[in-house]
């Protein structure tokens, strides 16, 4: 893999944090009824993009262009000319900000030679930004003054996390004769990198990278299985079994 100088990995990473500050500025002083309407653009997501999506994005390719090549949930890929990757989800729960449901955030990405390098996962409602960058390190700061939080992972959690539960009934079902409680918050990646607090994060239907790259950089070590029909991730090796012979039994 080819040698990350120092100076390339602080500044990715002074840009991201960057970036991030200035989308949760624009959204807590400047956010208008219009950038909560669909821009009848169809992004690279198979989505209509809200304004808001669009004005994330231009925000990240501003601060993230010069450092590789961008792909990003809403435009794309932009370019095929460096070596170094950026996965971008602008916008990770767009329904849930235009529906004023406080849950939603950034996801960022780097990978060089297809392997992610750094990932950083920003909720946009507590300005939080947690990232796992060119180390081991998993790092809380605060956009608002960049301070250092200390992330207190649940030993005893009661609940998972299942994502699109609305559209596999059966599954739900079946979840519930197995007491297996679960919320549905609408924000895979914000979802996935605190997959340590949780029983479980499950994910059914179409996995865009967008949604999961960061994240699973963060939350890498766990249980994890990954298919092309959903991706179930936990800190418990009983109840990853439990679920997937759940998915098993309903032909996933």
């Amino acid at each position: 893999m080819k040698t990350i100088t120092e100076l390339y990995k602080k500044s990715f990473i002074e840009a991201v944090i960057a970036a991030n500050k200035e989308l949760y500025t624009y959204i807590n002083t400047n956010l208008s009824k219009n950038d909560l309407e669909p821009s009848n653009t169809i992004g690279c997501g198979g989505d209509n993009s809200l304004n808001i999506d669009l004005i994330a994005e231009n925000i990240f390719i501003k601060y993230l262009k010069k450092f590789g090549n961008i792909y990003s949930e809403e435009c794309g890929k932009l370019s095929n000319d460096k070596e170094f990757l950026i996965i971008i989800d602008p916008i990770d729960g767009s329904d849930n900000i235009a529906s004023n449901l406080p849950y939603y955030g950034t996801s960022v990405a780097l990978k060089l030679d297809n392997i992610t390098i750094a990932g950083f996962i920003c909720n946009l409602v507590t300005a939080q930004l947690k990232y796992k960058a060119f180390t081991n390190e998993i790092i809380n700061i605060s956009l608002v003054d960049n301070s250092l939080k200390n992330e207190v992972f649940s030993t005893k959690s009661s609940i998972g996390i299942f994502e699109r539960a609305y559209a596999y009934p059966k599954i739900c079902q079946d979840f519930y004769e197995n007491k297996i409680k679960y919320r549905s918050p609408g924000a895979v990646a914000l979802s996935l990198s605190s997959a340590k607090n949780y029983n479980f994060v499950l994910i059914i239907g179409a996995i865009r990278e967008f949604d999961i790259a960061a994240a699973l950089h963060i939350s890498s070590g766990l249980f994890t299985q990954h298919t092309d029909k959903f991706l179930l991730i936990s800190k418990n090796e009983r109840n990853f079994s439990l679920i997937k012979e759940i998915l098993k039994e309903n032909s996933l």
